[in-house]
């Protein structure tokens, strides 16, 4: 009981540093994992001297923190985003898999002489992106709908496949001709098994009136995390199951739904904070010296030959434009996935883990900070980046649930053809409009004809039935103007 006060403080402690550090990140343009990673380091024996090495545990609590990673990726994806980019998502979450431990497995065989089951182990560790990473990068990025839902499907999806492969090369399986129908199985029943929770619950939390607004959020959780045992102890995808009952749930017209997703989105940070954190102090820095050449060696392997040809090759039936491919060839970023996945060998006893759990180390910190920290430059050089991309605004939207409205926020870049559009040339769908527009530090309420201008942020109300349609008027008079229909802009 004496201790008790020392490690809530110290864990409270460790909390606020990290929570912070999301606004230092921010600034920096960095994906806030790599100060997590540092805060658990400095945690651990190179700096204040806390040991801890148990891979099991780390194995364990690892998957925990990503079923809710997962869970809150579902539930804060809104379908109609990411509804264009089914297919590509699906395409780069199983068909780039397969690409990415081949091309990766064969050659580290031959630049780091690897035996060919550790060196498509390799592969099948950093095969997977990180869904933390990429949701906390993309979102708000300015790219386009059709670009950041694939990105999101596919972290969402992937960990599933690329957590098979791993068991698999991890355990010596036998290549035999039923493990394809073995792992179709784990995927299709995996699947089966979220959508079908998802609805159950979503029907189920729509008609049982619980005594309380906070435990809506609460029981939507656990439908997820329901949905992860029940796909695990069927022998299907946990991960999968997770991810597609929360995308269910997410969609549903759920009571409290505001409530839900904010609690959601909480979770999710704390799970990322524990997990990066975590790590770090698994990390060894003195063995992580070890893991800085074949880290470098496979990072670069993966970043300019697996990832691009795992693309091209899942690209081909959907015709994406070059820019595009190059855009999703370096915005796979990896972050704690890899790491977890890493920790399923080294507790096995698997010959060679230590150096592979080392590398993937070294590749997480070096190539996500390369990565992350040029994807806004790279996006705008590619001609990707959009500055009138609406956003739902950060507030407390339980009234907003009543009246079946959302607020979003809309920032007119200094490249944005909504500049100089009159207010009544915008032409909003019915149910949605201009509330408020802050300039120059000023803000007023505007008519049908206020001018709009560079440097502009609106505050649009819209119902939920329109805000599709809203987003995409939005986003076509960004980019073409206000005669964008005559011009064939579409806006998705």
């Amino acid at each position: 009981m004496d201790e008790l006060p020392i490690i809530l403080g110290s864990g409270a402690i460790v909390l606020l540093a990290s929570v912070f550090a999301v606004r230092f990140s921010i600034r920096l343009g960095l994906p806030s994992l790599l100060i997590y990673l540092g805060i658990g380091v400095l945690i651990g024996e190179a700096g204040l001297g806390v040991e801890f090495d148990n891979p099991a545990l780390t194995q364990s609590l690892g998957l925990a923190a990503l079923v809710m990673i997962l869970a809150e990726g579902g539930l804060t994806t809104r379908w109609e985003a990411v509804r264009p980019a089914l297919g590509p998502g699906i395409a780069l979450s199983t068909v780039a898999i397969v690409v990415t431990v081949l091309v990766t497995g064969s050659a580290l065989h031959w630049l780091l002489d690897l035996d060919w089951q550790l060196a498509f182990l390799w592969g099948a560790v950093l095969a997977s992106t990180d869904a933390a990473a990429v949701f906390s990068m993309l979102r708000g990025s300015g790219i386009n709908q059709r670009l950041s839902g694939t990105l999101e499907l596919e972290s969402g999806l992937n960990d599933a496949p690329a957590y098979i492969a791993v068991v698999l090369l991890a355990s010596g399986a036998d290549v035999e001709w039923t493990l394809p129908l073995v792992v179709l199985y784990q995927l299709g029943a995996g699947a089966g098994i979220g959508l079908a929770l998802g609805w159950l619950g979503a029907q189920a939390l729509r008609r049982i009136a619980l005594p309380a607004t906070g435990l809506y959020p609460l029981a939507t959780v656990a439908v997820c995390v329901v949905a992860y045992s029940a796909g695990q102890l069927g022998q299907a995808s946990g991960l999968l199951a997770t991810y597609l009952a929360g995308l269910v749930l997410g969609n549903a017209r759920l009571p409290h739904r505001g409530d839900t997703l904010s609690f959601a989105e909480g979770l999710g940070w704390m799970a990322q904070i524990g997990l990066f954190v975590l790590l770090g102090l698994f990390a060894s820095p003195e063995r992580l010296v070890d893991g800085i050449v074949p880290g470098l060696v496979a990072g670069a392997v993966v970043l300019v030959l697996a990832r691009p040809v795992s693309v091209l090759v899942s690209m081909l039936p959907f015709r994406l434009p070059w820019r595009e491919q190059v855009f999703l060839s370096w915005a796979g970023l990896r972050g704690a996935v890899p790491i977890v996945l890493a920790t399923i060998p080294l507790a096995e006893g698997l010959p060679g883990a230590q150096g592979l759990l080392d590398a993937v180390f070294v590749i997480v910190i070096g190539f996500t900070l390369l990565q992350g920290a040029l994807l806004g430059p790279v996006a705008r050089l590619l001609g990707l980046a959009r500055t009138g991309q609406p956003e739902e605004l950060d507030v407390d939207a339980a009234p907003l649930d009543e009246l079946g409205a959302v607020l979003l926020q809309v920032a007119i870049g200094p490249d944005s053809r909504l500049h100089g559009v009159y207010l009544r040339e915008l032409r909003l769908p019915t149910g949605s409009g201009v509330s408020l527009v802050v300039r120059d530090g000023a803000s007023f309420t505007p008519g049908a004809g206020t001018r709009l201008t560079s440097g502009d942020r609106l505050l649009v109300v819209t119902t939920s039935e329109a805000r599709s349609r809203a987003e995409r008027r939005i986003r076509a008079v960004d980019r073409a103007g206000p005669l964008a229909a005559w011009k064939g802009e579409s806006g998705d």
